[in-house]
């Protein structure tokens, strides 16, 4: 199994980004995915999880609204649109499937 993350960087607050996940060495079009997020001296957080038909999304409170998640099923990649990034959105974000993790691309919304 292998997930990659990449689209991480550093954004003003207010600004966005997208950040992606390619998947192989799993089922990918039959499996939900998730977003993590971990900040320092905190814990992983759940941010979003979609179904394997894209047809069901969950949010954590503190992002709905603001991102969204999806998925290209043909290209087996998972994505994680972030609008109006704040400040407390920074942190290393994780792709998940199962209990496989990546490696992580962080976001620094800061001015």
């Amino acid at each position: 199994v292998q997930l990659v993350e990449s689209g991480g960087g550093l954004v003003q607050p207010g600004g966005s980004l997208r950040l992606s996940c390619a998947a192989s060495g799993f089922p990918f079009s039959t499996s939900a995915m998730s977003w993590y997020r971990q900040s320092p001296g905190k814990e992983r957080e759940l941010v979003a999880t979609l179904t394997h038909t894209g047809d069901s999304r969950n949010y954590a409170d503190s992002v709905k609204g603001r991102f969204t998640i999806s998925r290209d099923n043909a290209k087996n990649t998972v994505y994680l649109q972030m609008n109006s990034l704040k400040p407390e959105d920074t942190a290393v974000y994780y792709c998940s499937w199962a209990v496989w993790w990546g490696q992580g691309t962080q976001v620094t919304v800061s001015s």
